[in-house]
């Protein structure tokens, strides 16, 4: 699996607000035997927009139907929900799900998505055809949405997104959250759960489909405390905010305990607004037993919950190790008022993916992290920096489904070099031990000059590769290039000493 931002002018996405039922309907017609369209921007804002399409059938009942248009201004779709979509250029063509094919005569349907334009002109099609016969029912002529000028949101409607700008130099360490994104529905007009069908870079090892968590059976939940909330900025790969996680409680019927410090919630916002998360915690039952927990999710822009993919290694020797096996889906949100995490966990062993579904789709060109450790070869060339790294007591599930493992918090520290500053206390050292013992440390540093760096430095003893995401518009920007190896922990006091070099 890989993981896979935004950062267009505040001015436009305001300006989208003033959108929202002022760009409006465009109807094109269709002939008293085809089909009448309803094309409604939602929202729009500098680079992206989101629109709602209804079609009504006015000819012969259909079972099985595509409706066609063209763009005829570079517009893409990046996402969609309701249909499916295929796009060729400027021509588009959305045909049925499984559950909206039949189409009968005087019915409508309706279907959305997210797009890109150029934020100069993005016209409204008006070629519209169902199954081959061009819709001109309708009297209602086809308007263009302005570009977006500076506004006020009316206050009856809901503003559209207001993507984050990249921090100044120097970026505060804890932020309030981005704010919401154009709305991409998880759910049908009906108001059933869907499918979510990640993109194929960030499929958190479910390609089908993450199905609807209540389908199954609630395995706990549970509410972690946050500490600080940390925004990095607009990276390589999209707009990363890291929330470190600092204790918390887990209930239900067959797991109740807590949860530790040492956990990471790295969430990442797209530039078209959809989010990908991974997160590490640990949590410990009530009697004692350490559990590794390690989610992947997914939301569609403008839904504030999160659709995880939880994997937990417990101890195999442990009353825990039914969750070594299992099959779980879930949800996360966060409450910046009180400064907490929610999960909810559930079992759904024997669900398969089904209709209605939401496929997501990233942005063209967009970049990818990796969700595996990064391989590199070549030698050692300059030392880039050095961080001194303090460390906690080290938490042992013992051996799992992976082998053993062995998380080992991290509680500070300074870096010297091109990267002077400190290491903030968060995140650990999850290392795999066996015959070949492999790291895995996240953390963060915070620069002298107040610039955020998430780091993953990951793989086997001798063979370590890290990555950083920095901010893409600040003075560290070269770090985001993959291009370095790291030595092997040192012992250094109160922990570990490492440094970083140019790969050669």
């Amino acid at each position: 699996m890989r993981l896979v931002h935004r950062r267009p002018l505040l001015a436009g996405a305001l300006a989208a607000a003033t959108l929202v039922g002022v760009v409006g309907v465009a109807t094109a017609a269709s002939a008293a035997t085809g089909c009448r369209v309803t094309y409604t921007i939602s929202s729009q804002w500098n680079g992206g927009f989101g629109a709602n399409v209804a079609v009504t059938n006015l000819g012969d009942p259909l079972n099985g139907w595509q409706l066609t248009w063209s763009f005829t201004a570079g517009q893409q779709v990046t996402q969609y929900w309701n249909g499916t979509v295929t796009q060729n250029g400027g021509r588009v063509t959305v045909g049925n799900t499984t559950w909206n094919a039949a189409l009968g005569t005087g019915a409508s349907t309706s279907f959305g998505f997210n797009g890109s334009w150029n934020g100069v002109s993005n016209p409204v099609p008006t070629d519209f055809a169902l199954n081959g016969t061009p819709c001109t029912g309708g009297t209602t002529p086809p308007t263009t949405p302005n570009t977006p000028t500076p506004g006020t949101p009316p206050p009856t409607t809901t503003p559209p997104p207001t993507p984050a700008t990249p921090p100044p130099t120097t970026p505060p360490t804890t932020t309030p959250p981005p704010s919401t994104p154009p709305p991409t529905p998880s759910t049908t007009p009906s108001g059933a759960e869907a499918t979510i069908v990640p993109d194929p870079s960030w499929t958190c090892g479910r390609s089908a489909g993450i199905v609807p968590p209540t389908r199954g059976r609630l395995v706990f939940r549970a509410t972690a405390q946050l500490g600080a909330i940390r925004d990095v900025g607009v990276t390589q790969y999209g707009h990363r905010r890291i929330l470190d996680i600092r204790g918390g409680t887990i209930t239900g019927d067959r797991i109740n305990g807590t949860i530790l410090t040492g956990g990471l919630d790295l969430e990442l916002t797209l530039g078209n607004g959809a989010t990908e998360l991974e997160q590490v915690a640990i949590l410990r039952t009530n009697d004692g037993t350490p559990i590794y927990l390690r989610s992947c999710g997914v939301a569609p822009a403008g839904e504030s919950t999160v659709r995880i993919v939880p994997d937990f290694e417990a101890p195999n020797s442990s009353a825990y190790a039914w969750l070594n096996t299992g099959t779980y889906v879930g949800t996360r949100t966060v409450d910046t008022t009180t400064n907490t995490l929610a999960l909810a966990v559930y079992d759904v062993s024997g669900v398969s993916p089904a209709d209605p579904r939401v496929q997501l789709r990233d942005p063209a060109g967009a970049a990818h992290q990796s969700w595996d450790c990064l391989t590199g070869s070549g030698t050692r060339g300059a030392a880039v920096f050095t961080e001194t790294v303090t460390l906690g007591g080290s938490v042992s599930v013992g051996a799992s489904k992976r082998g053993t493992r062995n998380i080992i918090p991290i509680t500070g520290g300074t870096t010297t070099g091109r990267v002077a500053g400190s290491v903030l206390p968060g995140g650990a050292d999850y290392q795999l031990i066996g015959a070949t013992s492999t790291l895995d440390a996240r953390y963060v540093l915070s620069t002298h000059d107040r610039e955020l760096i998430l780091v993953r430095n990951c793989g086997a003893f001798g063979r370590l590769v890290p990555t950083f995401e920095a901010r893409a518009a600040g003075p560290y920007a070269f770090l985001n290039a993959n291009t370095w190896l790291s030595s092997d922990p040192g012992s250094a006091p109160g922990g570990v000493s490492i440094t970083f070099y140019e790969r050669r």
